[in-house]
């Protein structure tokens, strides 16, 4: 399977890129919970376990689950040149400007951390101040810090790997994030995606240095020709434009049409995967709190290198019955329970994982709305979620896809 090839969000799953959890996670304080996103502390030992069991149940579907981590490591193994420049990037995106201490934390990483994935798993743990040497740099901040001050940010939201960059069709996206919390983790794409073997040459239709924000869980492929994207808080109507353009003007892309679906602004709608996700064929879950009508835009190419958009106010369910090809059933979170639907919500109930058409990875946890499916024919493979779920994303956020079978 060279390159990717996502034309759908429930077509057969064969390849799947995921992130273990590690000790980035161990780097959460409860004065960093709002910095870093996060709204409680996963115990760590117990998310890693949950996380196993979900790698488990998609291997035993036939799935090849490949780590991001070990996709870094594989390339900097193979391109051994690229490992100071990878750190000096990491360096300057973690916020450090003196040379004194990038040279610090440059020779204490490489002091310590000689193996490849060992280093990458550091960088994405983060480094505190009382792990590098207590030397006299003479600088004012070293005088006035707590030893326990972070001086390299971890990056706790890494296990949702949906959102640092997106596959499209045979294409992927690299993301701008729309936290600077979140925007290095970004880096491990750019070089997975311009130089690993499995990936380099894969034609890319956003990029990370790109002006504006786009998150993977704004973007869902309806099929091999209709692309939707979420207008959210965290992926800008400039960013939607600018990957309009780029994919209608690649010549080996099928996709025709992008749907910018206009939803609120809020943390329950963070994404455009906690509004809606396909499920099977004609089936989608979808967030109790967007039953009405929404605006979307179509936007499809004008000829001349450019875009043309018409703008919609229609229910969802006849925008995705037109695009999907067939009448579409609308299956709510909590199952209209509005009680169940709010705390199941919170918990990601319709944040589902599409194994095949039917069949999807669920959260142990959202037992009411997982009922609702069962009664709607839907297979569930479920996880348990009791620390995973702290992070506030489902089984769809912690996994991105690289290679789906044609429906």
């Amino acid at each position: 399977m060279q390159g990717v090839n996502v034309k759908s969000e429930i077509g057969n799953l064969k390849k799947v890129i995921l992130h273990r959890p590690g000790d980035e996670l161990l780097n959460l304080t409860p004065n960093t919970l709002e910095e870093l996103l996060f709204d409680d502390i996963p115990f760590l030992p117990v998310a890693q376990e949950e996380h196993d069991a979900f790698a488990k149940i998609l291997r035993d579907e036939g799935v090849e689950v490949v780590y991001l981590e070990d996709l870094m490591a594989e390339v900097l193994d193979a391109h051994p040149e690229l490992r100071e420049k990878f750190l000096d990037q990491w360096i300057f995106e973690a916020g450090i400007r003196t040379d004194t201490y990038k040279e610090i934390i440059k020779d204490y990483i490489n002091s310590n951390y000689a193996g490849t994935k060992d280093m990458v798993m550091k960088t994405m743990a983060g480094i505190n101040l009382q792990e590098l040497p207590q030397e006299n740099t003479h600088l004012l901040v070293d005088m006035v810090s707590d030893r326990s001050k972070l001086v390299c940010a971890p990056m706790p939201n890494l296990y949702f790997t949906r959102d640092p960059f997106a596959m499209i069709g045979n294409g992927v996206s690299i993301n701008r994030m729309y936290s600077v919390t979140r925007n290095r983790e970004t880096i491990y794409g750019d070089y997975i995606f311009k130089y690993h073997p499995d990936f380099a040459g894969t034609p890319t239709y956003y990029d990370r240095n790109d002006t504006f924000h786009i998150e993977g869980g704004d973007i869902l492929n309806i099929n091999e020709h209709v692309l939707a994207i979420g207008i959210s808080q965290r992926t800008e109507p400039d960013a939607i434009d600018a990957i309009a353009r780029n994919i209608f003007n690649d010549e080996t892309s099928p996709i025709d049409t992008i749907l910018a679906f206009n939803i609120p602004v809020s943390r329950a709608f963070m994404h455009l995967d906690t509004v809606f996700t396909q499920i099977d064929r004609d089936k989608f879950t979808i967030h109790p709190g967007i039953m009405g009508p929404l605006t979307v835009f179509e936007i499809t190419p004008d000829g001349k290198g450019g875009t043309k958009i018409r703008e919609r106010n229609e229910e969802l369910s006849g925008v995705l019955s037109e695009y999907v090809g067939e009448k579409v059933t609308l299956i709510p979170c909590g199952g209209g329970d509005r009680i169940a639907a709010e705390r199941e919500q919170w918990n990601d109930g319709s944040n589902t994982l599409c194994v095949r058409p039917g069949t999807v990875v669920v959260y142990q946890r959202n037992n009411v709305t997982n009922d609702v499916l069962y009664k709607n024919g839907i297979n569930c493979l479920v996880m348990p979620s009791a620390e995973l779920s702290r992070g506030r994303g489902g089984p769809r956020c912690m996994s991105m896809p690289a290679w789906r079978e044609a429906l």
